[in-house]
């Protein structure tokens, strides 16, 4: 039998690459390096990496990951090809 993913919407951003939204700097769940790198343009100091405790254990996204907020609002970290090949933008 085959299967195919329902289409859902979920939230994300690239470590290191954009600005880290509020839902994953208020999360008790992930421990992000904020030394790594500064962002002159934003004028703000990007995460390098991060650890975040998932219900696999501890996982680390590192510079070019992705983090991802879930439906059920988990946050987990995904490789950046593995993103790409899954989601596509949504309209707001």
């Amino acid at each position: 039998m085959k299967y195919r993913k329902k289409p859902v919407v979920i939230e994300a951003f690239r470590i290191g690459y954009e600005i880290a939204p509020q839902w994953f700097v208020d999360s008790d769940d992930c421990i992000p390096t904020w030394d790594t790198w500064l962002d002159i343009a934003n004028s703000t100091i990007q995460p390098g990496k991060a650890i975040i405790n998932t219900l696999e254990g501890h996982m680390t996204a590192a510079k070019g990951d992705y983090v991802i907020q879930g439906i059920k609002g988990e946050i987990y970290p995904c490789k950046s090809d593995i993103f790409l090949a899954t989601y596509e933008a949504a309209d707001e």
